[in-house]
């Protein structure tokens, strides 16, 4: 198909400069000044008439549609409305990267989808690893098996965490409570002790609510400790103690769950550290509450065949004690 006849859609967000900047050695002088002006303002066409644009480069109409169709449109009105779609599809791109993050693109095969994803949250994750202060998470571990009262906090996302550690805490005898709503966690955070730990949890480390509860917690005397991918911020600042994650923003947006998987790495960690220190508690509180759920889950087809032969066994002995 020959350049006349290129329809204007095969354009990149950027398809009309390309194309210009393609065609500006060869085109006449006249055209060059047109070609030449629409590089410097590319979105002159949107705000200028056709006689306008001619004014300004001191051309004339008829120049500036010769120049159109040596571009491959059929004349001014064609080449604005090329204008206005790149510019919508630039627009739209620009959205996309605030959006969805730089790694990616629309148009991104789902393997090349996976594969970018799996980087960023893997690198995420050994970045994590590599930085964390080990003697700080033994320490922070320590003082919430001792604690009498454990608050975390943490507002919207950052709320499943908090419930995440919570759940586990409680279940091997921590006196854990989570709180996402600030009333709720002002009135908890403000009964704290100096025999308390509270812990807030933030990927920006600039959320209000939490940044209250926290402050709050460590006024009335709790050991308070951050948890944010953020060192600078204000949570992070505020609390007697901070754990930093490692989390590459441009991959996703916003709040990606890269964020969240090296937060449940952390979150894990202490959770396993503190069942170390209370090792005989651990079990016998696991051992507890696994027999009490048990009755809830099906058994296994291994466990039910071998409950199958055991009913087996007792009917034939039942049968062969009536001989």
């Amino acid at each position: 198909m020959s350049a006349s006849t290129s329809p204007p859609a095969a354009a990149t967000a950027a398809g009309v400069v390309n194309r210009i900047q393609a065609k500006l050695p060869d085109m006449p002088a006249a055209m060059a000044k047109i070609g030449s002006f629409l590089l410097q303002h590319p979105q002159a066409p949107l705000e200028l008439s056709i006689m306008e644009l001619a004014e300004q480069t001191k051309t004339s109409p008829a120049t500036v549609t010769r120049f159109c169709r040596l571009l491959g449109y059929a004349g001014y009105v064609p080449f604005r409305v090329s204008i206005a779609s790149d510019m919508g599809r630039s627009d739209a791109r620009e959205s996309w990267k605030a959006d969805i993050g730089r790694a990616f693109g629309p148009d991104d095969s789902p393997r090349d989808v996976l594969s970018t994803l799996v980087n960023a949250h893997t690198r995420s994750l050994e970045e994590t690893a590599a930085v964390m202060d080990l003697a700080l998470m033994k320490k922070i571990a320590r003082r919430i098996a001792m604690s009498s009262h454990v608050d975390i906090y943490g507002i919207g996302g950052s709320a499943v965490m908090a419930k995440e550690l919570q759940s586990r805490l409680y279940r091997i005898g921590i006196n854990a409570h989570h709180w996402s709503e600030v009333h709720d966690g002002l009135t908890s955070a403000a009964i704290q002790d100096t025999n308390s730990v509270a812990i807030g949890i933030s990927n920006t480390g600039r959320t209000e609510e939490t940044l209250q509860m926290l402050r709050e917690a460590g006024e009335a005397g709790a050991l308070t400790i951050a948890l944010s991918n953020n060192p600078g911020s204000p949570l992070a600042e505020s609390a007697d103690e901070s754990i930093i994650t490692s989390v590459h923003e441009q991959f996703l947006q916003p709040d990606d769950l890269s964020a969240k998987h090296v937060q449940l790495l952390v979150l894990d960690l202490i959770y396993l550290l503190v069942a170390q220190v209370n090792f005989a508690q651990t079990t016998s509180k696991l051992a507890a509450s696994a027999m009490a759920v048990s009755p809830h889950r099906r058994p296994t087809r291994a466990a039910r065949l071998e409950l199958g032969a055991h009913r087996g066994q007792r009917t034939t002995g039942k049968g062969e004690g009536n001989f």
